[in-house]
């Protein structure tokens, strides 16, 4: 595919290839396969690979001196773009935002991924060990969508084990003061003891629940709220401006 360079940032070294299709694509300095200067402006030649280029190719002259499209090729994109998004740039790329841990993902696009997966292990839980495989395989996807919403926030993609770390403490309050205010309940042969103990088995169990969900909670509010990190940053172009 032809397109041409709308923006190009030399400290983070990536920038920004508007395809001849209407969208835009992201792309950085070692896809580029020869050594030629990057100017805005400048025509190339790539391969799109979801929302980014590669395999690409700096040819001679700019966008302007590039021959136009045929009206035939231009209605098509047209169409192509108005069925995808407006502008065509903040159209939802399913297979980079579910699969890739790269780059920034905005808010939109994060809920929206958020609601599929929440369907699928919805869906998948009805399927007896299967469907437990399946939602294994859903954490991939999960922790894509998390890692680089973190990096659309300037945050690194480690704050993701967040959630994992709370819900790890909540089970160790559970196990150590749930289970062993139990044992305790059934060794005692005192019927207050065994009462006393059991309340305190399930006040453990309450404050383990209460962990997790205060820090799966919390930590879905802050990535899924907070807004993007204006302009670029070191994981890449703000999505929105794309």
């Amino acid at each position: 595919m032809r397109g041409h360079i709308t923006s190009y940032d030399s400290t983070t070294h990536t920038g920004v290839i508007k395809g001849e299709d209407g969208a835009a694509y992201i792309f950085a300095r070692h896809d580029i396969q020869t050594g030629a200067e990057i100017v805005e402006g400048h025509s190339v030649e790539f391969v799109p690979n979801g929302s980014t280029a590669t395999n690409i190719i700096i040819l001679a002259g700019t966008f302007e001196d590039q021959p136009r499209a045929e009206p035939a090729a231009a209605f098509a994109a047209a169409a192509n773009s108005a069925f995808t998004a407006t502008p065509p740039s903040q159209a939802y790329d399913f297979k980079s935002a579910l699969l890739s841990f790269q780059g920034r993902l905005r808010r939109q696009h994060f809920w929206i991924s958020f609601l599929i997966l929440l369907g699928a292990n919805i869906v998948v839980g009805w399927i007896p060990f299967i469907g437990w495989l399946i939602s294994l395989a859903l954490i991939w996807p999960n922790l894509a969508i998390t890692v680089k919403r973190l990096h659309d926030m300037g945050k690194s993609g480690w704050y993701a084990a967040v959630p994992y770390v709370g819900g790890l403490v909540a089970l160790l309050v559970a196990m150590i003061g749930g289970g062993g205010a139990f044992i305790m309940a059934a060794a005692s042969g005192d019927e207050a003891a065994t009462t006393a103990a059991a309340l305190g088995g399930m006040g453990a169990i309450a404050l383990a629940s209460l962990i997790w969900l205060v820090t799966s909670l919390g930590f879905l509010l802050w990535v899924g709220l907070v807004d993007s990190q204006p302009g670029d940053n070191q994981y890449g172009p703000n999505p929105k401006t794309l």
